[in-house]
């Protein structure tokens, strides 16, 4: 037996915690068919009796929405949408009273073109605020760099559709967006746009937030000169995104965010209660995550190495001993990770052929998930997570084994790397759909209106929140006993093991508790030892036919001897 992990004697609220994502445009609604903050209050009690410990927030701001509000034309403020500024204190109070901390999502790489910085800088050529962003004056685009939404990653002035008959329309100068052109990139060496995100920071913390999550944190800084760069780079695929003789992007994970995060890191600690910065950085080298939780920057990152990972025994294996190992050397807390508004939805991405990040979205024409096999899965992979140390991260629906809507019709569709890409790739309209609440009502009680601004399957009736809770065996009272067995057991502290047998074995080990053995099963069933006690099996929501005295194919049993 190998221990791949000490236990942690830290008890820093955020080294251990469930963390809820809650996409504000489709958890609740307190008025139409758009989800807001009103409504996200209304439903708060739904997270805390899950067993979560805290709620991370989707960008509520003010925006065009040209990308589910991650173009934000102003920090400070709420989009009307969702609300105003009040509704966001109160939601952060109603969290507070309920036992949730609240993580803000903090969008600095870029800000949406309605930003009045580069409104002033579209107005004037000669305007400082051209400085702010990355500007250059060329005849052909300035690099051969690729947007991650598809297309190149340099607009034209001239070229922007709203330029026509503008005092800007014959401006031949570009300016670099690695998303949209509707969200450009933020120059991070002006002293003017560091000490505006620092006041950011000191805004939301100032009314309450506990933390913030850093979207596409490993592309604030380039490389200055702006070299080319010929090859493509995928930032959500996962696993190695490039061969080991290509050189490492100019545009991406550059030495200097670190200084960044370091002085974000002294703001927070002029606050009291362990407020946590969490990075979102797609990392071509898995190991350079251990550089963004360092003691004197971030406090976690996520996993996407775990959210990428096959569902097989070997890559499960090396991803969870590489994480913990890598994590535990600089004395930063693991994350496990299976969803979020990015990605194919577990319950289809596991039930495809082809198992680990999934495809773009999916459509009816394109490969359909076995909707069985893929819940299973994602159960078993759910419970395999949250018995392992560290802190756990769970996208909303994931608790009720929602699957990704696949038929949704093209013309409802928002996402912009479904039109940057001309229809290529279906994006990530699909795990984004309004959550189902209540069965027999409009929406299924998403909103008073009756409405939802995208529309939800009907297959998701049987797996809305109040016919789950009457029953014994749904979803969402596994997740929930799952979650309070988790609490109970310290399984976010403890010491962990791996048995080194032929299938996937851990063993949880903490003083005061029996060993807790942790065992999934993949194509195959795994004998049970005599006298286990089942303490949690995934099989309670998937039943299998194989007997008591097995790990069922594609599921995970927690058991004590």
């Amino acid at each position: 037996m190998q221990i791949i992990h000490l236990a942690n004697t830290s008890r820093e609220w955020w080294r251990e915690a469930v963390i809820y994502q809650i996409y504000p445009r489709s958890f609740a609604s307190f008025g139409g068919g758009v989800g807001d903050l009103q409504g996200i209050t209304s439903r708060l009690s739904h997270v805390a009796d899950l067993g979560a410990h805290a709620i991370w927030l989707s960008p509520f701001y003010k925006s065009p929405q040209k990308d589910g509000g991650y173009d934000v034309a102003d920090y400070r403020a709420v989009d009307p949408i969702f609300g105003n500024l009040n509704d966001a204190k109160n939601l952060i109070a109603r969290a507070h009273e309920l036992g949730l901390r609240v993580i803000v999502d903090l969008v600095p790489n870029h800000t949406s073109d309605q930003h009045e910085w580069f409104q002033a800088a579209l107005a004037d050529p000669s305007a400082p605020e051209r400085d702010l962003y990355w500007f250059r004056k060329a005849d052909e685009a300035p690099t051969d760099w690729l947007s991650v939404f598809g297309g190149s990653a340099w607009t034209r002035v001239c070229d922007r559709a709203d330029a026509k008959g503008s005092p800007w329309d014959h401006d031949d100068s570009w300016y670099l967006h690695l998303f949209d052109p509707a969200q450009p990139d933020l120059n991070w060496a002006h002293p003017r746009v560091r000490e505006e995100f620092t006041s950011i920071l000191r805004f939301w913390l100032d009314l309450g937030a506990d933390g913030f999550r850093v979207d596409v944190a490993h592309g604030l800084v380039k490389d200055p000169s702006l070299p080319n760069y010929q090859y493509h780079w995928d930032m959500v695929s996962g696993g190695d995104l490039l061969p080991a003789d290509v050189p490492p992007p100019p545009q991406w994970n550059q030495p200097g965010v670190h200084d960044i995060y370091r002085e974000w890191r002294a703001v927070l600690d002029e606050y009291e209660g362990d407020r946590a910065l969490v990075a979102e950085a797609w990392l071509n080298d898995p190991l350079d995550a251990k550089l963004y939780v360092r003691s004197d920057e971030m406090s976690q990152a996520f996993n996407f190495d775990f959210l990428t990972s096959p569902f097989e025994l070997a890559e499960y294996r090396e991803v969870i001993a590489n994480s913990l190992r890598e994590m535990d050397s600089v004395g930063a807390p693991t994350t496990w990770v299976l969803s979020n508004h990015d990605v194919v939805r577990a319950a289809s991405r596991f039930g495809l052929s082809k198992t680990g990040k999934g495809p773009n979205g999916i459509r009816p024409f394109e490969e359909q998930p076995d909707p069985e096999l893929g819940r299973r899965r994602a159960l078993a992979a759910h419970a395999l997570g949250s018995a392992l140390p560290g802190s756990i991260y769970i996208y909303q629906g994931e608790e009720l084994s929602l699957p990704e809507h696949m038929a949704l019709p093209d013309e409802l569709r928002e996402d912009p790397a479904f039109f940057r890409t001309k229809g290529a790739e279906a994006g990530r309209d699909g795990c984004r759909v309004p959550i189902p609440w209540e069965a027999d009502y409009p929406a299924f009680g998403f909103s008073p209106a009756g409405s939802s601004w995208l529309p939800q399957p009907e297959e998701w009736k049987a797996l809305a929140v109040d016919v789950q809770l009457a029953d014994e065996a749904s979803s969402l009272n596994f997740f929930r006993k799952m979650y309070r067995l988790r609490e109970e057991l310290g399984l976010g502290r403890a010491q962990l093991a791996d048995a080194e047998d032929s299938y996937l074995h851990y063993v949880s080990s903490l003083p005061g508790r029996d060993d807790l053995h942790i065992v999934t099963a993949f194509d195959d069933p795994v004998p049970l030892p005599k006298g286990a006690k089942i303490v949690l099996s995934s099989d309670e929501v998937a039943p299998s036919t194989v007997n008591d005295e097995q790990v069922a194919p594609n599921s995970t049993v927690w058991y004590t001897l």
